[in-house]
């Protein structure tokens, strides 16, 4: 596995569109969010369908083809910098295959900045596009609006990235030691579906993996951890970074299972780390060459997150 290509920083001005891949956008946390980002002398302009509803699904922000089409169109667009997405939810997957990615990648690299069920265009956009992207915070996202600490974060990377070069968490050894590779991961759950779709990525070898979800019961995180390791994904894999577990049974019934689903993979694990579903969530560059240091609990990358 080797380093992604990465996208320039963001600098006062720059235009970033607001996109929804997923679930339906509250009209009134979306502008908070544009609030924040105007706050950094950003420029942020809003896809037009991301206040839209399924007609007929719910959870879904708009039709398939609308939500793609916004996504699609973002990128494309010369005088946008960056794409960041509204929220998480549930979608991505129905419109991952519904790009254009020859028109993608003709666009050139720029930011892109999400998690949750973004997940699966985080995998997109690695093996797709080659490009490194940001498992951040989202822009209507309660997690960012009322997170100082996560849009302080957030913001210095997009703006100064040499500034956060060693991200640390005050997270602790799992299994104790160091290794180094190249960063990649997000939800367990959208990792464990998109295991045998196209394009999908065979196995996180050389990678420092991370893992996080949100509202899942431990059985079933016991399921999505053991799909991936009958599949061989984990083969290879150098270290892993585990993230939050909101929603989730109490941390203390948890991590018995992480111990016995990822400690024989011999590789460093470091828990409770910061980043995903949680309060003051980190913004973490995946595609990264980096350091992980379980016992010290941070993440040193070789480069800047963004050029």
């Amino acid at each position: 596995m080797k380093p992604l290509l990465r996208p320039s920083r963001l600098a006062p001005g720059a235009r970033v569109a607001v996109v929804a891949t997923s679930g339906p956008v509250p009209e009134e946390r979306l502008e908070a969010g544009l609030d924040v980002l105007r706050g950094w002398d950003l420029d942020p302009v809003v896809a037009p369908h991301v206040l839209d509803r399924h007609p007929e699904f719910g959870y879904l922000a708009g039709t398939d083809a609308d939500r793609a089409g916004d996504l699609q169109n973002a990128w494309c667009d010369p005088s946008v910098d960056a794409v960041l997405c509204a929220r998480g939810g549930y979608g991505v997957q129905r419109i991952v295959d519904l790009l254009d990615w020859e028109a993608m990648r003709a666009a050139g690299p720029k930011v892109f900045v999400g998690f949750s069920d973004v997940t699966a265009l985080h995998e997109a956009f690695a093996q797709r596009l080659g490009l490194a992207t940001l498992h951040g915070p989202m822009a209507a996202g309660v997690d960012f609006i009322k997170s100082p600490r996560a849009q302080e974060h957030l913001r210095a990377t997009l703006f100064a990235p040499e500034t956060v070069r060693e991200i640390a968490s005050g997270g602790r050894a799992l299994v104790p030691g160091r290794a180094r590779g190249v960063t990649l991961g997000g939800c367990l759950c959208l990792l464990a579906a998109e295991v045998g779709a196209p394009h999908a990525r065979p196995s996180a070898r050389g990678g420092l993996l991370c893992l996080e979800d949100v509202g899942e019961e431990t059985y079933r995180i016991d399921r999505y951890l053991t799909q991936l390791l009958r599949a061989g994904w984990f083969d290879g894999v150098r270290g892993v970074l585990l993230g939050s577990w909101q929603e989730c049974d109490p941390y203390e019934r948890l991590r018995p299972l992480l111990v016995d689903r990822l400690g024989g993979l011999g590789v460093p694990v470091v828990e409770e780390f910061g980043f995903g579903h949680c309060a003051d969530a980190l913004t973490v560059p995946f595609g990264a060459m980096a350091e992980l240091d379980a016992d010290a609990g941070t993440l040193t990358l070789e480069e800047p997150a963004l050029r």
